[in-house]
């Protein structure tokens, strides 16, 4: 019994052709799995081998049963950093220009109203 839902396409549509962009998805799929260590050599030249003789995508299913799932959503820019590996130290960010100049206005404005009492109580 197949692991994959009903709703994928391999089991939906057992009797479609697979198409080149079918092939270069699922190649891309099984080298990222292989290097990630998820397939050994032998399973990763076995799964290739069916991949490349399949003509429908019901004949798929062995190829991608039992590969790590696909990411289906993308991380947030805040924890997105483009670099490094989970539990390495990101570089640190510089300071967001908009809050120095807020920060610097806010400081401006304090001191001219500093300046202004210490006026006032002068005269």
């Amino acid at each position: 019994m197949s692991e994959l839902p009903i709703s994928s396409p391999y089991r939906s549509k057992p009797a479609e052709p697979v198409s080149d962009d079918e092939r270069d998805r699922l190649s891309r799929r099984l080298n990222t799995a292989f290097t990630d260590g998820a397939l050994t050599q032998e399973e990763y030249q076995s799964r290739l081998d069916q991949l490349f003789a399949a003509r429908q995508l019901g004949e798929l299913v062995p190829v991608v049963q039992g590969l790590p799932p696909l990411q289906t959503y993308e991380n947030p820019a805040i924890v997105d950093t483009g670099t490094g590996r989970p539990g390495e130290l990101a570089e640190p960010r510089s300071g967001n220009r908009l809050a120095v100049i807020a920060v610097g206005a806010v400081v401006g404005v304090v001191a001219l109203i500093a300046i202004l009492i210490v006026i006032l109580i002068a005269i």
